[in-house]
């Protein structure tokens, strides 16, 4: 059960953008972080991309370096507009990840970054069909997202965040076994890391 800091983080970007950012300490810096689930693909300026539930653009900024064609797609009306002051370079679209308005074969990689904990289970299975209805064949889906911790050293300070920031939606999805489930819907995995002690998966799957 999360505390009022989960709605002041949102609410508040500097907040949560400095939470991120320490957060991301774990895995050597931001920079690092945000290049985590693009490691080996092959991305030029006219890949199409579409950086799934943007947020207020903080993946989004590091993906217009490797594409000229990024799109983001959010929910919310308010992240929307601070993506686009944040991140002039991309394309937004206003719309629910369960109900994507692309046509079929769209996007090279649609990317998310830490947003799946965020959806109920078969709210999580409806975003991941519509990611293989979206993308082309061939195409990658890349997530990044938290994971059970392999490491106990870890746990404290995971569950600790988890309390105060997250929902039981987080933890339901550590519970899952993602890559399985694209597995089944059609997507071949082809990498699922673990970083920070396993607290934190990366996965890339073709379609």
């Amino acid at each position: 059960m999360a505390t009022i800091l989960r709605d002041w983080s949102y609410r508040y970007q500097w907040l949560y953008d400095g939470i991120s950012r320490i957060a991301a300490l774990s895995v050597g810096g931001e920079s690092r972080f945000r290049r985590l689930a693009l490691q080996d693909l092959s991305i030029n300026q006219d890949t199409k991309i579409l950086d799934l539930c943007c947020g207020s653009g903080q993946a989004t900024q590091f993906l217009v370096k490797y594409s000229q064609s990024v799109t983001g797609l959010d929910a919310s009306p308010l992240s929307l507009r601070r993506a686009q002051q944040n991140v002039p370079q991309a394309e937004y679209v206003e719309a629910f990840a369960e109900k994507m308005p692309f046509p079929d074969n769209y996007f090279e990689i649609v990317h998310t970054s830490v947003a799946m904990h965020e959806m109920e289970p078969q709210q999580r299975r409806q975003i991941f069909q519509q990611v293989y209805r979206v993308l082309k064949p061939g195409g990658i889906f890349t997530m990044v997202d938290f994971h059970r911790p392999t490491n106990l050293l870890f746990w404290p300070g995971f569950a600790v965040f988890l309390w105060l920031f997250e929902t039981e939606t987080s933890w339901q999805l550590i519970e899952s076994d993602v890559p399985a489930l694209l597995s089944e819907m059609g997507f071949e995995v082809s990498r699922h890391a673990l970083y920070a002690g396993g607290s934190l998966q990366v996965i890339q799957a073709k379609k």
